[in-house]
């Protein structure tokens, strides 16, 4: 489409004085490794909390606690490192998105091309390749994206197809035809690892079950209600992020469970502005910008709520969330706009 504008803030109406984005948007290692070492330090706590309580019921409260720790920073720091903005130096930036990514369970080189396009087409039916439920989202669609297992399936079937090299028309439109040989890499290396755990629980070694497992499965719902306040109900196909993309609030738990992710239109206006100096972003266009939708748990309420009434084929209006006009009916069939990409 040679006459498509991405979508960013210049397609979105909003300015910013280039000497102040310059200064918001740079890079240094200092703010990374902070919240690398705060990350460590309540891993370090939360696991104390499983490793207390083994063989006692609240075993399962602390894996959830430690699980939430675990899997919301790794989904927002391999975002930020695939983005590579969270660190100054390239290979601190490299190693910690091969990391998270590994935990995250999704081949790093595969995340950052397709998130890549995702800017470049946000919301764009049948061009942004993460869209990851069908939209309009009913209550089916909800679940599947909620628990997980719609995007780790999604996830999964990439590691194989890159494990042996069966590469997709979405993945050569989207990557440079020199990353090939080392997704292929990367996955195999991954699915080897995945493996190896799999052997260990199998064996008796039961730690990767309590460290490992059953927490990324009991965090995953917590980071996935976080993402998909992201762009559920708003406007497709329109090269205004203000239309496509949703900021909303949180406590200073979620700013840093979520890397100030929840500054998400600021984030898609300027991508290239790090997780640190989004707050201060926010601040310096809020006049041009939609008042952030209310916290996360009231936002995932009605969102709950609009795609529950959805279903049952009850009026879809929320009470207080941005939507866009379209997505509010009041009843009868709805039909699909569209299908989700991964």
């Amino acid at each position: 489409m040679p006459d498509y504008v991405p979508t960013n803030a210049a397609s979105s109406g909003v300015t910013l004085d280039k000497k102040l984005l310059k200064q918001i948007a740079a890079r240094s290692d200092r703010p990374g490794l902070v919240y690398l070492a705060r990350w460590a330090a309540a891993l370090i706590a939360t696991g104390a909390l499983v490793w207390v309580t083994l063989g006692t019921s609240w075993l399962w409260p602390a894996m959830f606690a430690y699980g939430t720790v675990l899997t919301v920073p790794a989904y927002a720091f391999s975002h930020e490192t695939a983005h590579g903005t969270a660190f100054r130096s390239r290979w601190l930036n490299e190693a910690v998105l091969w990391l998270t990514s590994l935990i995250y369970m999704e081949e790093p080189l595969h995340r950052r091309y397709t998130h890549t396009n995702h800017h470049t087409f946000t919301w764009h039916v049948g061009m942004d390749s993460q869209m990851p439920f069908d939209t309009p989202m009913g209550f089916s669609g909800w679940l599947a994206e909620v628990t997980g297992f719609g995007l780790l399936r999604f996830h999964m079937a990439v590691m194989v197809r890159l494990a042996f090299g069966r590469y997709s028309d979405v993945m050569r439109d989207v990557t440079p035809a020199g990353e090939f040989p080392k997704m292929t890499r990367n996955a195999r290396i991954f699915l080897l690892i995945y493996a190896a755990i799999a052997v260990l629980i199998a064996a008796g070694q039961l730690w990767p079950l309590w460290f490992l497992v059953l927490p990324r499965m009991l965090g995953a719902p917590v980071m996935l209600l976080f993402t998909l306040t992201q762009h559920v109900e708003l406007q497709e196909n329109s090269p205004s992020i203000l239309d496509s993309t949703r900021s909303f609030r949180t406590s200073w738990l979620g700013r840093f469970l979520y890397m100030n992710m929840n500054n998400h239109v600021e984030h898609h206006l300027y991508p290239q502005v790090p997780f640190h100096a989004l707050p201060t972003l926010a601040k310096a266009i809020e006049t041009q910008v939609p008042e952030p939708d209310p916290g996360f748990w009231r936002t995932n309420a009605e969102v709950f709520g609009v795609v529950l009434r959805r279903s049952l084929g009850l009026s879809t209006r929320a009470p207080s969330i941005r939507q866009a006009p379209h997505m509010i009916t009041e009843g009868g069939r709805v039909e699909r706009i569209a299908q989700r990409t991964m």
